[in-house]
């Protein structure tokens, strides 16, 4: 069965004012009346070079409670490297449709290079291809969902999970101390060396209507963290107080997201970010997450550290991979009334 790509319905619709109707949203969630139009709070900067250790956990923790996402800058990850990461990701999504498609996904597959094909429970699609791979550890790297085209893809991206290794292990480390628990803790409780890392490229193409779609719809992510390179067009929003406020770009900065499994790791004083993405008229948004997840057999629960009687589990222990499996298919997880 062929399958119908978002990049080649944006092509047939440019020029148009009209997009099929299956990715017009719903009114409570179109971008053009639900975006917050007034004086908005500011997204946290951090700065991750800055000598004082204690400062930036405070600001981290800080952040990760009040907003569950911040931008870091001075991450240590060349500006080079990044600009070639976006170049050979952008490269791939330019090759011909029958080039990408020896990447499709599999079924019941995460990695590969696909569009997500199921509609919600509106009957509404969201405007943005894909692709998936992991990148660490190598035990667990499928180089068939690899591009081989461009050449550069495999070393470039090799290069960009060192490094990205590095930023999370140290967000990790400032979130446990954050926590006042030691600094290895969430590290440990997501599985160690052996915390998987997922790449994902989002490729958002022009959308002749970009008040009434969206990229991806309202959700947070599954993930302990992500760690998000943007590129330079605008788009990612935040539930904050209510309101969908816009991130704003920062060169070479990073977002980051607080994922689920911390949520429940921290027993719920950091906060799993509720976020969405708008598209633009004329311009190609493009975004490159890296998920940190734990392996699918390990369970997840809350710091026994963070449990007391006056401080009892607020969510259930589930093995990863039971915890996707539930959230995807929209069964309960039974959070604990406290």
């Amino acid at each position: 069965m062929e399958v119908e790509r978002v990049q080649a319905i944006a092509t047939l619709s440019k020029g148009s004012d009209t997009i099929p109707p299956e990715f017009v949203r719903p009114e409570t969630e179109q971008p053009g009346l639900t975006t917050f139009q007034g004086p908005a709070p500011s997204i946290p900067t951090i700065d991750l070079a800055h000598p004082d250790q204690a400062h930036v956990v405070a600001l981290i923790a800080d952040a990760s409670k009040e907003w569950g996402l911040f931008q870091v800058v001075n991450h240590g990850i060349p500006s080079e490297l990044l600009r070639k990461l976006q170049s050979v990701g952008k490269q791939f999504f330019e090759l011909p449709q029958q080039e990408k498609e020896k990447y499709a996904k599999p079924p019941n597959s995460f990695e590969g290079y696909g569009t997500k094909l199921q509609k919600d429970a509106q009957g509404k699609k969201a405007w943005v291809d894909h692709l998936f791979h992991k990148v660490w550890p190598e035990s667990v790297v499928n180089y068939q969902f690899w591009p081989r085209e461009p050449e550069a893809y495999k070393e470039v991206n090799e290069e960009y999970a060192k490094c990205v290794r590095e930023v999370g292990e140290k967000l990790l480390k400032y979130l446990s101390l954050g926590l006042e628990v030691e600094e290895n803790a969430l590290k440990d409780a997501v599985g160690g060396e052996a915390l998987e890392y997922m790449m994902k490229i989002n490729y958002y193409p022009p959308c002749p209507r970009p008040d009434l779609a969206l990229g991806v719809t309202p959700h947070t992510d599954l993930s302990a963290i992500t760690i998000l390179l943007p590129n330079e067009v605008p788009g990612l929003q935040v539930l904050k107080d209510g309101r969908w406020i816009d991130a704003h770009y920062i060169p070479n900065a990073l977002i980051i997201h607080i994922g689920d499994q911390i949520q429940i790791l921290s027993n719920g004083k950091y906060k799993s970010v509720m976020h969405r993405t708008k598209v633009e008229k004329e311009r190609t948004r493009m975004s490159w997450p890296v998920f940190l997840e734990p392996p699918g057999e390990l369970e997840i629960g809350p710091l026994p550290q963070l449990v007391t009687p006056n401080n009892p589990p607020k969510y259930n222990t589930w093995k990863f991979k039971d915890y996707i499996y539930r959230k995807l298919n929209k069964l309960p997880l039974d959070v604990k009334d406290g």
